[in-house]
């Protein structure tokens, strides 16, 4: 392992019946999640995916690279833009990881995640610290 290696990339395809359930196991109801006049009368184009399972999901590019996502010691993200998730099609997000830096002595390495949406960025400065085997 080394700087800069890339880690398999992840798709992910979210539907609204997967907001519905990310809603109860999460407890987040927001009507922005489920309804689409509600979203598009605060100013939405449509019913947006939770922030928190776009993290989780991102999340997935490195935990398949672990095999164990106990080994993950630290993880945040920025969020860029809502993830529009369209009734019929959904939403595809892409995600792709590579090794940012490695520290020997304490066996852990940081791992930055691109997250997309169409080539466009919908997390940034999505990081996580990860100890190594």
């Amino acid at each position: 392992m080394a700087v800069g290696d890339a880690l398999a990339a992840v798709s992910v395809t979210l539907t609204r019946r997967d907001l519905i359930r990310y809603a109860g196991a999460s407890g987040d109801f927001n009507v922005i999640h489920w309804d689409e006049r509600s979203a598009v009368a605060v100013g939405l184009p449509d019913v947006i995916a939770h922030g928190m399972l776009t993290m989780g999901q991102a999340l997935q590019v490195v935990t398949d690279w672990l095999g164990d996502p106990g080994r993950v010691l630290e993880y945040g993200v920025s969020f860029k833009r809502p993830v529009v998730v369209d009734a019929l099609l959904g939403a595809t997000l892409q995600f792709a990881g590579k090794v940012l830096s490695l520290d020997e002595s304490a066996r852990t390495a940081v791992v930055e995640i691109a997250a997309t949406e169409n080539g466009q960025a919908v997390l940034g400065r999505a990081r996580a610290t990860v100890q190594l085997a």
